[in-house]
């Protein structure tokens, strides 16, 4: 309780009274300790600051000093050097300095400041920086019997520096990518701006994310054998800069530093590849970056419907009520109040196992055999008597057997895509039967790339949005005719050159 009370006092001077003055004087100390000096007296610490108004007193600085000592934020040493006479040996002057607990209290104030002004990036860099360190540790790993530990150990340091912030800026990105009240509150033309330029950026972060993410699991897999021997390295080396002790301190620091760089490597090899049931991160950071499109055109389609001057309720009801007004018969408006509230016959709803339920739905309750209600559910509002829960099912079987269907699945897919991504021109007359996945694939391709084009006449060549293929579409002349039997009939329509080739890694 006591830690916490002081450290709850170091603290105290953002919320005080005069907190702005305070902040000012704990600024220049941060200041002078990135400059690394040691002390300030109270009349350099007047000076140097930056006070909002005029400047103050030297008597409220020294309060405010002393103020701050008793909370813990600084440290006092008596001022010996300036004494020349009796008299100002007995006056108290001190100097002033960063305690501990003040360098800490600034370091958080600085990260709270930075982590609210931090924009989520999504950094391609970051992927290619990883792709040289991870080709570095194989190449290390491949060199020798035993790799250099300096080396592994600058390699690992960077790796992991890159990978945290890609991770942190990933995280904050998937936390609030939309900035719905943002752009609702934005011009129109500053809203398509935006649209544009986001759309651009998670396009080229997820095409970049495709082709990157495959090689950085391949390098991990292929590091998999000599990585915990390169982190036993890693560990043994900064375990000697660990403080003095007995011989189980020692063991004790090296065994927390080995766990601390297998940690860090469990949490890049779940970034890249999926452990159990649970898919990758990067494949989650890809979907999110995808369904952030969406979201945004959902944003602006609620911009334009409000600009729109779009009617509210009542106008709604107004309007429902010159409808029913408008009603020739007593059955007409009862149709079309069923349409607008949903007013179905309840008579789905029933208590007996055995009832009749080949009665039509139009069956009047007069007309209709009466319902056996159960005396359990007159007393207690339920018909099932209580007992205990149910066990918990083992869906390990039903999860395989979905794993298995996923997985044929994606095979299929990748069949399809490989049969149509030969990298040769072809027309869409000549492809032939195509089966269910095939078409698929082949439907996906034009809608994405159709959707480019500006008149039926231009030729259109796109990536596609996963960044696996690119895909050049050239239109034949309009009597031309192109037949495609699938399994769910015949795709008919004008003829197209179709290109479809695989993006490679380099590209």
């Amino acid at each position: 309780m006591k830690v916490a009370s002081h450290a709850a006092d170091l603290f105290r001077h953002v919320s005080a009274d005069k907190a702005a003055f305070y902040r000012c004087i704990m600024d220049v100390f941060a200041t002078a300790k990135r400059q690394y000096r040691l002390q300030l007296r109270p009349d350099e610490v007047l000076g140097e600051a930056r006070w909002p108004g005029s400047p103050p007193p030297l008597e409220e600085v020294n309060a405010a000093l002393a103020q701050l000592t008793t909370w813990g934020n600084l440290e006092s040493h008596p001022d010996m050097a300036r004494v020349s006479s009796l008299d100002d040996y007995y006056r108290a002057r001190f100097l002033y300095r960063l305690s501990q607990g003040g360098e800490a209290v600034e370091s958080a104030l600085v990260t709270f400041v930075r982590t609210l002004q931090r924009r989520a990036e999504l950094q391609t860099v970051a992927l290619e920086d990883i792709t040289s360190r991870l080709q570095a540790l194989h190449a290390l790993a491949q060199d020798a019997a035993e790799p250099d530990a300096a080396k592994v150990h600058e390699t690992l340091r960077d790796l992991v520096r890159v990978f945290e912030g890609l991770a942190e800026n990933a995280q904050a990105f998937m936390a609030g990518v939309a900035r719905s009240i943002e752009l609702q509150q934005a011009e129109a033309t500053a809203v398509a701006s935006y649209k544009r330029r986001l759309i651009d950026y998670l396009e080229r972060f997820i095409s970049d994310l495709v082709r990157r993410s495959d090689t950085i699991a391949r390098l991990i897999v292929a590091l998999e054998p000599a990585i915990e021997a390169m982190l036993a390295q890693v560990a043994e080396r900064e375990a000697r800069d660990a403080a003095p002790g007995d011989a189980q301190g020692a063991a004790d620091a090296r065994q927390s530093y080995r766990q601390s760089w297998e940690e860090r490597w469990k949490g890049l090899r779940g970034w890249f590849l999926s452990t159990g049931h649970e898919p990758p991160q990067a494949e989650l950071l890809r979907a999110r970056a995808r369904s952030a499109i969406p979201q945004l055109l959902s944003a602006i389609a609620a911009l334009n419907e409000r600009r729109s001057g779009r009617s509210d309720r009542s106008s709604d009801f107004r309007m429902l009520a010159q409808w029913f007004a408008a009603c020739e018969s007593d059955g007409d408006a009862h149709r079309l109040a069923r349409a607008a509230f949903a007013l179905h016959p309840a008579r789905h709803f029933s208590l007996n196992a055995d009832a009749d339920m080949d009665l039509p739905a139009s069956t009047s309750w007069t007309d209709a055999p009466p319902l056996r209600i159960h005396p359990r559910l007159r007393e207690y509002g339920e018909a099932a008597p209580r007992g205990p829960l149910p066990r918990v099912r083992d869906r390990s079987r039903e999860r395989a057997d979905l794993a298995q269907e996923l997985a044929g699945q994606v095979q299929q897919l990748e069949a399809a895509r490989r049969r149509l991504a030969t990298g040769q021109p072809v027309r869409l007359s000549d492809l032939g039967a195509l089966d269910v996945h095939a078409f698929e694939v082949l439907l996906g391709l034009l809608s994405e790339t159709l959707g480019e084009q500006s008149t039926p006449y231009e030729a259109v060549a796109r990536q596609t949005g996963d960044g696996l293929l690119h895909v050049r579409l050239e239109p034949l002349g309009a009597e031309s005719r192109a037949e495609i039997a699938t399994p769910r009939g015949v795709f008919a329509g004008r003829d197209h050159v179709i290109t479809v080739s695989p993006v490679q890694d380099g590209r």
